[in-house]
Protein backbone atom coordinates (compact mmCIF):
# COMPACT_ATOMS: atom_id res chain seq x y z
CA UNK A 1 0.00 0.00 0.00
CA UNK A 2 2.86 2.11 0.76
CA UNK A 3 5.51 0.95 -2.03
CA UNK A 4 5.34 4.37 -3.62
CA UNK A 5 5.87 6.60 -0.32
CA UNK A 6 9.15 4.33 1.32
CA UNK A 7 12.34 5.53 0.00
CA UNK A 8 15.33 3.32 -0.02
CA UNK A 9 17.47 3.87 -2.60
CA UNK A 10 21.86 4.01 -3.26
CA UNK A 11 23.82 6.06 -4.64
CA UNK A 12 23.39 3.79 -7.91
CA UNK A 13 20.20 4.19 -8.35
CA UNK A 14 18.93 4.74 -12.06
CA UNK A 15 17.21 7.69 -11.36
CA UNK A 16 17.68 10.68 -10.11
CA UNK A 17 15.83 10.83 -6.84
CA UNK A 18 16.85 10.78 -2.52
CA UNK A 19 20.56 10.04 -2.64
CA UNK A 20 23.52 12.46 -2.68
CA UNK A 21 26.41 10.24 -2.80
CA UNK A 22 29.40 12.23 -3.74
CA UNK A 23 30.74 12.23 -0.27
CA UNK A 24 33.10 9.34 0.67
CA UNK A 25 33.05 9.03 4.67
CA UNK A 26 30.87 5.96 3.65
CA UNK A 27 34.03 3.94 2.20
CA UNK A 28 35.63 4.17 5.94
CA UNK A 29 35.86 1.08 7.40
CA UNK A 30 33.07 -0.72 5.47
CA UNK A 31 32.21 -0.95 1.65
CA UNK A 32 28.43 -0.71 2.38
CA UNK A 33 27.21 1.95 -0.15
CA UNK A 34 23.60 2.77 1.04
CA UNK A 35 21.31 5.61 1.98
CA UNK A 36 18.22 5.21 3.73
CA UNK A 37 15.29 7.98 3.68
CA UNK A 38 12.50 7.77 6.08
CA UNK A 39 9.13 8.43 4.22
CA UNK A 40 6.25 9.34 5.54
CA UNK A 41 2.51 7.98 6.36
CA UNK A 42 3.91 4.46 8.13
CA UNK A 43 0.95 2.93 10.54
CA UNK A 44 1.79 3.44 14.32
CA UNK A 45 3.58 0.26 14.97
CA UNK A 46 4.70 -1.83 18.15
CA UNK A 47 6.61 -4.75 17.71
CA UNK A 48 9.76 -6.62 18.24
CA UNK A 49 11.85 -9.34 16.09
CA UNK A 50 14.93 -10.23 15.76
CA UNK A 51 16.50 -9.13 12.65
CA UNK A 52 19.52 -9.82 10.36
CA UNK A 53 21.71 -7.12 8.97
CA UNK A 54 22.33 -6.95 5.02
CA UNK A 55 24.53 -5.29 2.85
CA UNK A 56 23.28 -2.54 0.41
CA UNK A 57 25.04 -4.00 -1.92
CA UNK A 58 23.48 -7.39 -1.36
CA UNK A 59 20.07 -5.83 -1.46
CA UNK A 60 21.04 -4.18 -4.43
CA UNK A 61 21.56 -7.79 -6.16
CA UNK A 62 18.61 -9.68 -4.38
CA UNK A 63 15.94 -6.61 -5.05
CA UNK A 64 17.33 -3.91 -7.88
CA UNK A 65 13.87 -4.57 -9.82
CA UNK A 66 12.49 -3.54 -6.62
CA UNK A 67 14.13 -0.54 -5.82
CA UNK A 68 12.38 1.85 -8.47
CA UNK A 69 9.12 1.29 -6.45
CA UNK A 70 10.73 2.35 -3.16
CA UNK A 71 11.29 5.96 -3.78
CA UNK A 72 9.90 8.64 -2.64
CA UNK A 73 9.64 12.64 -3.37
CA UNK A 74 12.99 13.48 -5.57
CA UNK A 75 13.70 16.81 -3.59
CA UNK A 76 14.78 15.00 -0.23
CA UNK A 77 18.41 14.40 -0.53
CA UNK A 78 20.68 12.49 1.62
CA UNK A 79 24.52 13.32 2.09
CA UNK A 80 27.08 11.23 4.64
CA UNK A 81 28.30 12.92 7.24
CA UNK A 82 30.03 10.95 10.77
CA UNK A 83 27.91 12.06 13.51
CA UNK A 84 28.65 11.28 17.12
CA UNK A 85 26.39 10.02 19.29
CA UNK A 86 26.47 10.18 23.06
CA UNK A 87 30.06 9.59 22.74
CA UNK A 88 29.94 6.90 20.21
CA UNK A 89 31.36 6.60 16.78
CA UNK A 90 29.68 2.94 16.24
CA UNK A 91 28.01 1.34 13.55
CA UNK A 92 24.92 2.20 12.86
CA UNK A 93 21.86 -0.37 11.92
CA UNK A 94 19.45 1.23 9.75
CA UNK A 95 15.68 -0.42 9.54
CA UNK A 96 12.29 0.77 7.52
CA UNK A 97 9.25 -0.51 8.53
CA UNK A 98 6.32 -0.45 7.02
CA UNK A 99 2.65 -1.71 7.72
CA UNK A 100 2.59 -4.82 6.40
CA UNK A 101 6.37 -5.85 5.07
CA UNK A 102 9.70 -5.12 6.80
CA UNK A 103 12.21 -3.49 3.89
CA UNK A 104 15.25 -3.58 4.80
CA UNK A 105 18.03 -3.14 7.37
CA UNK A 106 21.52 -1.79 6.77
CA UNK A 107 24.46 -1.53 8.34
CA UNK A 108 26.71 1.29 7.96
CA UNK A 109 29.61 2.99 9.55
CA UNK A 110 29.15 6.30 11.02
CA UNK A 111 25.82 8.10 10.92
CA UNK A 112 23.93 9.66 8.09
CA UNK A 113 22.61 13.28 8.40
CA UNK A 114 19.35 13.66 6.94
CA UNK A 115 19.70 17.04 5.26
CA UNK A 116 15.66 17.21 4.94
CA UNK A 117 15.80 17.25 8.53
CA UNK A 118 18.93 19.22 9.39
CA UNK A 119 17.38 21.96 11.30
CA UNK A 120 16.32 20.68 14.81
CA UNK A 121 18.03 18.15 13.93
CA UNK A 122 19.80 17.17 17.29
CA UNK A 123 16.86 17.67 19.76
CA UNK A 124 14.61 15.25 17.69
CA UNK A 125 16.31 12.00 18.29
CA UNK A 126 15.53 9.79 21.04
CA UNK A 127 17.39 10.44 23.97
CA UNK A 128 18.49 6.61 25.88
CA UNK A 129 17.35 6.66 29.37
CA UNK A 130 18.46 3.27 30.45
CA UNK A 131 19.96 -0.08 29.08
CA UNK A 132 20.68 -3.75 30.48
CA UNK A 133 23.47 -4.76 31.84
CA UNK A 134 24.28 -5.94 28.50
CA UNK A 135 22.68 -3.95 26.47
CA UNK A 136 24.09 -2.29 23.07
CA UNK A 137 22.59 0.05 21.37
CA UNK A 138 22.53 0.49 17.52
CA UNK A 139 20.29 3.50 17.03
CA UNK A 140 18.06 4.45 14.27
CA UNK A 141 15.90 7.36 13.98
CA UNK A 142 13.21 8.88 11.83
CA UNK A 143 13.78 11.98 14.19
CA UNK A 144 10.25 13.34 13.22
CA UNK A 145 8.29 10.54 12.56
CA UNK A 146 8.62 7.27 14.62
CA UNK A 147 11.52 6.40 16.65
CA UNK A 148 13.37 2.78 15.61
CA UNK A 149 16.13 1.59 17.87
CA UNK A 150 17.90 -1.90 17.22
CA UNK A 151 19.12 -3.66 20.40
CA UNK A 152 22.39 -5.89 20.27
CA UNK A 153 22.65 -8.54 22.89
CA UNK A 154 20.73 -8.60 26.48
CA UNK A 155 18.50 -5.72 27.99
CA UNK A 156 16.44 -3.01 26.52
CA UNK A 157 16.36 1.04 26.00
CA UNK A 158 13.63 3.33 27.48
CA UNK A 159 12.84 6.19 25.07
CA UNK A 160 12.01 9.42 25.18
CA UNK A 161 11.04 12.21 22.29
CA UNK A 162 10.19 15.68 23.74
CA UNK A 163 7.98 15.21 26.81
CA UNK A 164 6.76 11.75 25.69
CA UNK A 165 8.62 8.45 27.16
CA UNK A 166 8.08 5.25 25.20
CA UNK A 167 8.58 1.60 26.32
CA UNK A 168 9.88 -0.49 23.88
CA UNK A 169 8.42 -4.14 23.53
CA UNK A 170 11.81 -6.38 24.52
CA UNK A 171 13.14 -9.55 25.11
CA UNK A 172 16.54 -10.75 25.84
CA UNK A 173 18.72 -12.72 23.32
CA UNK A 174 21.35 -12.40 21.02
CA UNK A 175 22.02 -10.47 17.87
CA UNK A 176 20.04 -7.61 16.80
CA UNK A 177 16.20 -7.00 18.05
CA UNK A 178 14.09 -4.36 16.27
CA UNK A 179 12.38 -1.86 18.49
CA UNK A 180 9.39 0.05 16.83
CA UNK A 181 7.95 2.51 18.73
CA UNK A 182 4.70 4.40 17.71
CA UNK A 183 5.56 7.55 15.41
CA UNK A 184 5.58 10.61 16.17
CA UNK A 185 3.63 13.23 14.17
CA UNK A 186 5.85 16.69 12.84
CA UNK A 187 5.31 19.57 11.26
CA UNK A 188 8.13 22.29 10.23
CA UNK A 189 7.53 25.93 9.41
CA UNK A 190 9.95 27.97 9.07
CA UNK A 191 9.76 31.75 8.96
CA UNK A 192 12.66 34.18 7.74
CA UNK A 193 12.19 38.33 6.95
CA UNK A 194 14.17 37.91 3.78
CA UNK A 195 14.74 41.79 2.97
CA UNK A 196 14.71 41.35 -0.04
CA UNK A 197 13.56 37.83 -1.64
CA UNK A 198 15.57 37.98 -4.65
CA UNK A 199 18.63 38.93 -2.51
CA UNK A 200 18.22 35.78 -0.34
CA UNK A 201 17.84 33.45 -3.50
CA UNK A 202 21.54 35.03 -4.40
CA UNK A 203 22.48 34.03 -0.91
CA UNK A 204 21.78 30.47 -1.11
CA UNK A 205 18.16 30.51 1.15
CA UNK A 206 16.60 28.20 -2.12
CA UNK A 207 19.55 26.02 -1.74
CA UNK A 208 19.37 25.73 1.66
CA UNK A 209 15.60 25.72 1.88
CA UNK A 210 15.51 22.35 -0.04
CA UNK A 211 17.07 20.44 2.36
CA UNK A 212 14.70 21.38 5.38
CA UNK A 213 11.69 19.07 4.72
CA UNK A 214 9.52 22.49 5.48
CA UNK A 215 5.95 22.26 5.69
CA UNK A 216 5.19 25.72 5.71
CA UNK A 217 7.29 28.53 4.98
CA UNK A 218 6.27 32.07 5.80
CA UNK A 219 9.01 34.92 4.53
CA UNK A 220 8.44 38.73 5.21
CA UNK A 221 9.83 41.59 3.32
CA UNK A 222 9.93 40.33 -0.17
CA UNK A 223 10.43 43.23 -1.79
CA UNK A 224 9.01 42.50 -4.95
CA UNK A 225 5.75 42.55 -7.15
CA UNK A 226 5.34 38.81 -7.86
CA UNK A 227 6.14 39.75 -11.77
CA UNK A 228 9.30 40.15 -11.21
CA UNK A 229 9.50 36.66 -10.13
CA UNK A 230 9.20 34.80 -12.96
CA UNK A 231 12.16 33.06 -12.11
CA UNK A 232 11.34 28.99 -11.25
CA UNK A 233 13.45 29.61 -8.06
CA UNK A 234 10.51 31.55 -6.25
CA UNK A 235 7.85 28.84 -6.60
CA UNK A 236 9.88 25.71 -5.29
CA UNK A 237 8.81 22.46 -7.17
CA UNK A 238 8.50 21.04 -3.77
CA UNK A 239 5.74 22.95 -2.67
CA UNK A 240 2.19 22.95 -3.75
CA UNK A 241 1.38 26.14 -2.89
CA UNK A 242 3.57 29.25 -3.33
CA UNK A 243 1.65 32.70 -2.73
CA UNK A 244 2.54 35.93 -2.59
CA UNK A 245 0.71 39.37 -1.28
CA UNK A 246 2.72 41.88 -2.41
CA UNK A 247 2.72 45.80 -1.23
CA UNK A 248 1.34 48.51 -3.66
CA UNK A 249 5.18 50.17 -3.32
CA UNK A 250 7.40 48.64 -5.08
CA UNK A 251 10.55 47.21 -3.31
CA UNK A 252 8.82 47.37 -0.30
CA UNK A 253 7.42 45.30 2.59
CA UNK A 254 5.29 41.98 0.88
CA UNK A 255 5.17 38.47 2.28
CA UNK A 256 4.95 35.03 1.05
CA UNK A 257 3.79 31.69 2.13
CA UNK A 258 4.50 28.24 0.50
CA UNK A 259 2.88 25.31 1.74
CA UNK A 260 3.92 21.45 0.89
CA UNK A 261 -0.15 20.21 1.29
CA UNK A 262 -2.34 22.63 -0.43
CA UNK A 263 -4.47 24.31 1.32
CA UNK A 264 -8.20 24.56 2.21
CA UNK A 265 -8.12 28.27 1.56
CA UNK A 266 -5.66 31.21 1.18
CA UNK A 267 -6.73 34.45 2.56
CA UNK A 268 -4.56 37.43 0.81
CA UNK A 269 -5.17 40.16 3.43
CA UNK A 270 -6.78 40.91 6.91
CA UNK A 271 -9.42 43.12 5.57
CA UNK A 272 -7.88 46.34 6.52
CA UNK A 273 -5.85 48.44 4.05
CA UNK A 274 -3.55 50.04 6.35
CA UNK A 275 -2.02 46.30 5.89
CA UNK A 276 -3.23 45.27 3.30
CA UNK A 277 -1.57 47.89 0.95
CA UNK A 278 1.36 47.28 2.30
CA UNK A 279 1.79 43.36 1.92
CA UNK A 280 1.55 42.18 5.85
CA UNK A 281 -1.30 39.67 6.22
CA UNK A 282 -0.95 36.37 4.40
CA UNK A 283 -3.32 33.56 5.23
CA UNK A 284 -2.79 29.57 4.59
CA UNK A 285 -6.39 27.46 6.47
CA UNK A 286 -5.60 23.74 6.87
CA UNK A 287 -8.67 22.27 8.64
CA UNK A 288 -8.70 23.43 12.23
CA UNK A 289 -5.13 25.26 11.74
CA UNK A 290 -4.52 28.39 10.29
CA UNK A 291 -0.58 30.01 9.49
CA UNK A 292 -0.17 32.55 9.04
CA UNK A 293 2.96 34.81 7.86
CA UNK A 294 2.90 38.78 9.63
CA UNK A 295 5.18 41.55 8.94
CA UNK A 296 4.63 43.65 11.54
CA UNK A 297 5.19 47.32 10.62
CA UNK A 298 8.53 49.00 12.11
CA UNK A 299 8.74 52.62 13.91
CA UNK A 300 12.75 53.17 13.77
CA UNK A 301 12.08 54.70 10.31
CA UNK A 302 10.21 58.17 11.67
CA UNK A 303 7.85 59.08 14.19
CA UNK A 304 5.07 58.79 11.93
CA UNK A 305 6.09 55.21 10.62
CA UNK A 306 5.91 54.69 14.63
CA UNK A 307 2.40 55.36 14.49
CA UNK A 308 1.10 53.39 12.13
CA UNK A 309 3.26 50.48 13.93
CA UNK A 310 0.74 51.53 16.98
CA UNK A 311 -2.42 51.17 14.97
CA UNK A 312 -1.75 48.15 13.50
CA UNK A 313 -0.97 46.42 17.56
CA UNK A 314 -4.77 48.31 18.16
CA UNK A 315 -6.60 46.64 15.10
CA UNK A 316 -4.95 43.27 16.06
CA UNK A 317 -5.11 42.64 19.60
CA UNK A 318 -9.20 42.17 19.51
CA UNK A 319 -8.77 39.67 16.84
CA UNK A 320 -6.19 37.81 18.37
CA UNK A 321 -7.95 37.84 21.49
CA UNK A 322 -11.28 36.63 19.57
CA UNK A 323 -9.05 33.47 17.99
CA UNK A 324 -7.67 32.81 20.81
CA UNK A 325 -10.76 32.19 22.70
CA UNK A 326 -11.96 30.65 19.46
CA UNK A 327 -10.61 26.96 19.65
CA UNK A 328 -9.39 27.60 16.64
CA UNK A 329 -5.15 26.58 16.35
CA UNK A 330 -3.37 29.83 14.83
CA UNK A 331 0.15 29.53 14.11
CA UNK A 332 1.38 33.75 13.15
CA UNK A 333 4.69 33.55 12.08
CA UNK A 334 7.11 36.54 11.67
CA UNK A 335 8.67 39.67 12.23
CA UNK A 336 6.92 41.32 14.88
CA UNK A 337 9.26 44.12 15.33
CA UNK A 338 9.39 43.90 18.62
CA UNK A 339 12.14 42.47 21.52
CA UNK A 340 9.59 41.21 24.36
CA UNK A 341 11.91 40.77 27.50
CA UNK A 342 15.69 42.18 28.15
CA UNK A 343 16.67 38.37 27.47
CA UNK A 344 15.51 39.18 23.74
CA UNK A 345 18.10 41.73 22.60
CA UNK A 346 22.16 42.51 23.44
CA UNK A 347 21.75 45.88 24.16
CA UNK A 348 18.68 46.62 26.29
CA UNK A 349 19.50 49.47 28.19
CA UNK A 350 20.71 51.60 25.35
CA UNK A 351 17.30 50.66 23.09
CA UNK A 352 14.73 51.68 26.14
CA UNK A 353 13.56 54.66 24.17
CA UNK A 354 14.26 53.03 20.47
CA UNK A 355 11.30 51.47 18.29
CA UNK A 356 11.10 47.35 18.82
CA UNK A 357 12.07 47.77 22.78
CA UNK A 358 9.70 50.37 23.56
CA UNK A 359 7.90 50.39 27.09
CA UNK A 360 3.97 50.28 25.40
CA UNK A 361 5.46 47.71 22.88
CA UNK A 362 6.51 45.68 25.79
CA UNK A 363 3.38 46.36 27.26
CA UNK A 364 1.19 44.82 24.54
CA UNK A 365 3.36 41.46 24.02
CA UNK A 366 2.54 41.31 27.96
CA UNK A 367 -0.82 41.18 27.00
CA UNK A 368 -0.71 39.16 23.82
CA UNK A 369 1.13 36.31 25.89
CA UNK A 370 -1.42 37.07 28.96
CA UNK A 371 -5.14 38.49 28.93
CA UNK A 372 -5.07 37.53 24.92
CA UNK A 373 -3.83 34.67 25.63
CA UNK A 374 -1.62 33.21 22.64
CA UNK A 375 1.92 32.23 23.19
CA UNK A 376 5.92 32.40 22.33
CA UNK A 377 6.26 29.34 21.03
CA UNK A 378 9.65 29.32 20.70
CA UNK A 379 10.31 29.98 24.53
CA UNK A 380 8.23 27.02 25.21
CA UNK A 381 11.66 24.76 24.46
CA UNK A 382 14.38 27.13 24.73
CA UNK A 383 14.38 30.03 27.64
CA UNK A 384 18.42 30.94 26.94
CA UNK A 385 19.44 34.10 26.82
CA UNK A 386 21.15 35.62 23.41
CA UNK A 387 19.04 33.77 21.16
CA UNK A 388 18.72 36.37 18.37
CA UNK A 389 16.89 36.58 15.21
CA UNK A 390 17.74 39.85 13.36
CA UNK A 391 21.19 42.04 13.74
CA UNK A 392 22.09 45.69 12.34
CA UNK A 393 24.45 46.00 9.29
CA UNK A 394 25.80 48.44 11.01
CA UNK A 395 29.48 47.71 12.84
CA UNK A 396 30.31 44.39 14.18
CA UNK A 397 26.49 43.41 15.40
CA UNK A 398 26.50 39.58 13.87
CA UNK A 399 30.02 38.94 14.48
CA UNK A 400 29.76 40.07 18.62
CA UNK A 401 25.91 38.74 18.24
CA UNK A 402 24.63 42.17 19.30
CA UNK A 403 21.08 41.17 18.18
CA UNK A 404 17.23 41.41 18.84
CA UNK A 405 14.93 38.37 18.88
CA UNK A 406 11.70 39.88 16.81
CA UNK A 407 10.49 36.99 15.12
CA UNK A 408 8.08 34.77 16.56
CA UNK A 409 6.11 31.74 16.42
CA UNK A 410 2.63 33.19 17.89
CA UNK A 411 0.30 30.76 18.42
CA UNK A 412 -2.50 29.33 20.71
CA UNK A 413 -2.67 27.15 23.35
CA UNK A 414 -2.14 23.66 21.42
CA UNK A 415 0.51 24.37 18.89
CA UNK A 416 2.38 26.07 22.13
CA UNK A 417 1.39 22.69 23.55
CA UNK A 418 2.92 20.27 20.87
CA UNK A 419 6.85 22.62 20.08
CA UNK A 420 9.44 19.54 19.76
CA UNK A 421 12.19 21.44 18.63
CA UNK A 422 12.96 24.76 17.68
CA UNK A 423 16.32 26.35 16.12
CA UNK A 424 17.39 30.13 14.89
CA UNK A 425 19.36 28.96 11.87
CA UNK A 426 22.99 30.96 12.28
CA UNK A 427 25.14 29.06 9.58
CA UNK A 428 25.02 31.07 6.54
CA UNK A 429 23.11 34.36 6.25
CA UNK A 430 20.62 34.79 3.90
CA UNK A 431 19.50 38.20 5.20
CA UNK A 432 20.08 40.09 8.13
CA UNK A 433 17.29 37.88 10.29
CA UNK A 434 17.65 34.47 10.63
CA UNK A 435 15.03 31.36 9.71
CA UNK A 436 13.62 30.37 12.64
CA UNK A 437 12.32 26.71 12.41
CA UNK A 438 9.85 25.47 14.92
CA UNK A 439 8.80 21.80 14.49
CA UNK A 440 4.94 20.93 16.30
CA UNK A 441 3.97 17.30 17.27
CA UNK A 442 1.35 16.86 14.75
CA UNK A 443 0.31 16.58 11.01
CA UNK A 444 -0.49 19.40 8.44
Amino acid sequence: MFNQRAAFVEGRSRRKHIVNDEHTTLNIGTDHLAALAMRFGFFPIVSHRPIQAVSAHQADRDDRDQRDALVGRAEQQIEFEPLMLYGIHNRIGVLVAQAQQALAVIELTGVKKIRAHAAGFQLEIAKTQSFGRNGQIDKVFSPRFHTLILARGAGCAKSSIGSKSMQPICKAGSGYHELTFDRVPSMRIITLNANGIRSAARKGFYDWLKHQRADVVCIQETKAQEHQLDDPIFKPRYFDTCVYHDAEKKGYSGVALYTRKAPDRIQTGIGWDVMDSEGRWLQADFGNLSVVSLYLPSGSSKEERQQVKYQCMDYLKPKLKKWAQSGRDWIICGDWNIAHKKIDLKNWRGNQKNSGFLPEERVWMDELFGPVGLHDAFRRVDPRPEQYTWWSNRGQAWANNTGWRIDYHITTANPADNVTAARIYKDQRFSDHAPLILDYDTEL
